[in-house]
Parts: structure tokens; sequence; C-alpha cells
């Protein structure tokens, strides 16, 4: 269920769809890296201004899917335009800051990125830009990720299937916005 917070700037509602806090898996494979399966939580979040906060974690999974040590995390922000362009800039931990345009698909909730600028630490691996795609499928966040470096063309490194994570909070909100009229055995409601 998509829901829109009354205090999100008016700009952002095409976005919000990625509102919340986010958890699932996926995979990393690019050459020259440890190929394997990693978790993830990302939360978009705002505070009424024009632009959704972005925050990602990423930490390498074990075959029991046990956490075994940090893969990647980053930060950012997300906006969109009135002609549903949309601008992202990201900090990851490895020394590389970016600029992404892309644009929100018509009449889906998905969004193409590319890199348009970046800069890396001397610090950071090599790297030459990326594409991500996002997109909102049957409730569940998933994305794809491609990177380049200068030895290695544009390919696929990271894709990942996230389901939102509900709180105790909302689930509470949620009841109390239930009609008041429900039979009181509960099975009578599917019938």
């Amino acid at each position: 269920m998509i829901e829109i917070p009354s205090d999100l700037h008016k700009d952002l509602v095409p976005l919000a769809f990625l509102l919340g806090n986010w958890a699932g898996a996926g995979v990393h494979d690019f050459p020259g890296s440890e190929k394997c399966n990693f978790g993830q939580e990302v939360t978009f979040s705002h505070d009424g201004r024009d632009f959704l906060e972005y925050h990602s974690h990423t930490w390498v999974l074990d075959n029991d899917g046990n956490k075994v040590r940090p893969l990647e995390s980053e930060s950012g922000f997300w906006r969109i335009d009135a002609d549903r362009k949309v601008e992202v800039t990201t900090t990851r931990d490895d020394g590389v800051v970016e600029i992404w345009y892309g644009e929100l698909a018509h009449q889906k909730p998905q969004i193409d990125l590319a890199t348009d600028t970046m800069a890396r630490t001397a610090a950071s691996a090599p790297y030459s830009g990326g594409k991500r795609l996002y997109g909102y499928v049957k409730s569940d966040l998933m994305w794809v990720g491609e990177k380049q470096t200068p030895e290695v063309e544009l390919r696929p490194y990271m894709s990942a299937h996230l389901k939102k994570v509900v709180t105790p909070e909302e689930v509470e909100r949620w009841a109390k916005a239930l009609p008041d009229d429900l039979p009181d055995d509960g099975i009578a409601f599917f019938k």
C-alpha cells in the first residue's frame, strides 16, 4: 500500500512509493571483487522539504543468511521536477560521490538513473560511472545497479529485492483506522 503523508512536500508525491524502511537481500558480482549474497536495509524519509533523504547499508551474508561483515553504505538526497525528471546525489563509504539523473516512468513506479558526474578520493577503487533501475513491484522495492571502471565495461553488479518494514506504531495506526463494525469472529469479514 502506498501511503502519502500529509506533510510530504507536494513535489515529492510521485516518489511517495519509495518512502519508508525497506529490508531484503540480493546478489553482488563484479570482476575483481568477491561474489556474494548480501543483506540490505534502506530508508527513504522526508522532513517536509522538497527532497527525500536516503540511506542504504549492505552486508555480506554467509550460506545460512547470517551477517558476516559490512559490504557498502551510501546516503544521499532525491528530488523530482514537474517533468518527472529525477535528480539524486549520493556519497558512498568507499570515497565516491555521485550525481545521478533519470526519469520516473510514465504511469508506473519505476525510476531509471544514470551517473552524470562523479568524483572519487585517491583511496577509492577505480570507477567510471553507473546506472540504476528502481521499481515498486507488488508492494516490494526492487533494484539493479550497473557500474563500469576503466577496465570493465558497464555491467550489472548488484541487485536486491526489498520488503517494507512495518513498525509497531504503523500497525497501531492502521488498526485504529479499521471500521468499528467488524464481525466479532473475524471469519465473517472474509465471506
